[in-house]
């Protein structure tokens, strides 16, 4: 079953072939990807992977990233979804847009629509996004979506924030 949601300027869905290349050039970017992971760029091979990996993440969750696309346009702005592989330290949701959509208000409008998913219909009682402590884009976007500083963490060789947001605080 392929889930998708909507916002009234966004369309969240799944990955396909077509969006290699956009999200290949996003990945690429220094900027975007500074506070991601191990904070290094993506070859287009590694793009196409991270890809694999995240409907691979769908396929055996359930659930997932999702692609961000504008709905006016076709776009692909980035990626908004879940991520809780088996190690990770809680039910994340997480965004990343191309750089020269920042300061638009997507990533809040996007992850919005991903909170009230993993609440209502995913039952999650707690979702958490993991945030590098520099990354003050983030932070603001975590504090609009009604996140809490709650933490930190060592994550992938570094401090991680920990922001959350409970069930009972679902707007």
């Amino acid at each position: 079953m392929e889930i998708t949601l909507e916002t009234d300027r966004l369309l969240l869905r799944a990955f396909r072939a077509a969006d290699h290349a956009p999200y290949a050039q996003m990945c690429a970017d220094p900027e975007v990807m500074r506070y991601l992971g191990t904070g290094v760029t993506l070859t287009s091979q590694d793009a196409w992977r991270s890809i694999a990996g995240i409907l691979g993440h769908w396929r055996l969750l359930g659930y997932g990233m999702f692609a961000v696309e504008l709905k006016a346009t076709g776009e692909l702005l980035g990626r908004a979804g879940f991520l809780d592989p088996p190690g990770w330290p809680g039910f994340e949701v997480g965004w990343v847009l191309a750089r020269q959509y920042w300061g638009k208000g997507y990533a809040v409008e996007a992850a919005r629509p991903c909170f009230e998913y993993a609440f209502r219909t995913l039952g999650r009682e707690r979702v958490v996004s993991l945030i590098r402590p520099d990354n003050q884009r983030s932070i603001r976007v975590a504090e609009k979506l009604g996140e809490r500083l709650a933490g930190e963490i060592e994550l992938l060789g570094g401090k991680c924030l920990v922001y959350e947001r409970m069930r009972e605080e679902a707007r």
